[in-house]
């Protein structure tokens, strides 16, 4: 990965900074986008103690924020004249319904529409750079629900955390076939990886009890490392090179649900994630 740039979201902890740490560690340059300045900065110190002259930035953005997306989008590229990976990994889960700052629910703006935007603002510098990769986290969890809920994306009724955000790593999967066709000829691939049950920090933010579930279902989970395995994979292995539009878990193709085949539902999903995002332009 010498010579190639990488842009890893939700690279704090968990999949996201195993993933940062290991493109670092293969020679990368890695700008990692991140919430939290102070632990973006401890991510940075622990890079650099295992990877010494380790080429890293920092991006700040709350992901929930269409705002902050377009800023931080628009720094990126004033920093990477050339974007080889984007490794769309931040997500959350709520026990509770909430809103962002845009007005719309939490768990599908976090995991749905900011990959959705992101990709689009840093896309043409993708495609640029080719050949480059975009590496989506998605997540089993998808076959939860049976399709997309067109008529209340926003799950204003029959609000359940788990099917919540299966909804959303459906639309990550519709998401990325409905943009690997959109892709064809250009040089750019992307794909979606299912990392496991992993013991990371999603879902810490619904208080203690959640907290210590999690601690206490760690037992049965898989390291962080592990669960970045395929993210890293289907970022760096030559034998991917042109593979597109594909799931994968376990550094191996998987099939998806039924719902996650829809070619239609993605390219509606498509258009509606245009509106609800506006156009792929870096001015906020």
């Amino acid at each position: 990965m010498h010579g190639k740039t990488c842009i890893v979201t939700g690279a704090t902890s968990g999949i996201g900074a195993a993933t940062a740490r290991a493109l670092a560690a293969r020679g990368a340059t890695v700008g990692i986008v991140c919430r939290d300045l102070a632990r973006g900065e401890a991510t940075l110190a622990e890079i650099r103690k295992a990877s010494p002259g380790a080429d890293l930035r920092l991006f700040r953005a709350d992901l929930s924020s269409q705002a902050q997306i377009r800023s931080v989008a628009a720094e990126i590229l004033a920093a990477y004249p050339r974007i080889h990976v984007l490794v769309n990994n931040a997500g959350v889960v709520n026990l509770q319904r909430s809103t962002t700052v845009d007005g719309i629910e939490s768990v599908f703006a976090v995991n749905h529409l900011a990959y959705f935007l992101l990709t689009r603002l840093l896309l043409d510098r993708l495609i640029e750079s080719a050949p480059a990769r975009i590496v989506n986290v998605a997540s089993h969890a998808h076959r939860f629900v049976r399709g997309m809920r067109f008529d209340d994306l926003g799950w204003e009724k029959d609000y359940a955390a788990m099917n919540v955000y299966g909804h959303s790593k459906l639309a990550n999967v519709l998401f990325t076939q409905e943009l690997a066709r959109r892709l064809q000829g250009t040089g750019v691939t992307v794909n979606a990886v299912h990392p496991g049950a992993v013991a990371t920090g999603l879902g810490q933010n619904n208080g203690w009890w959640a907290q210590l579930l999690t601690k206490a279902l760690g037992v049965f989970f898989s390291s962080p490392e592990q669960g970045a395995a395929t993210s890293i994979w289907a970022a760096t292995a030559p034998e991917l090179e042109g593979v597109s539009g594909r799931y994968f878990a376990r550094s191996r193709e998987a099939k998806t649900s039924k719902a996650a085949s829809d070619a239609e539902a993605a390219v509606r999903l498509w258009r509606i994630s245009e509106e609800m995002t506006g156009p792929a332009a870096t001015a906020a």
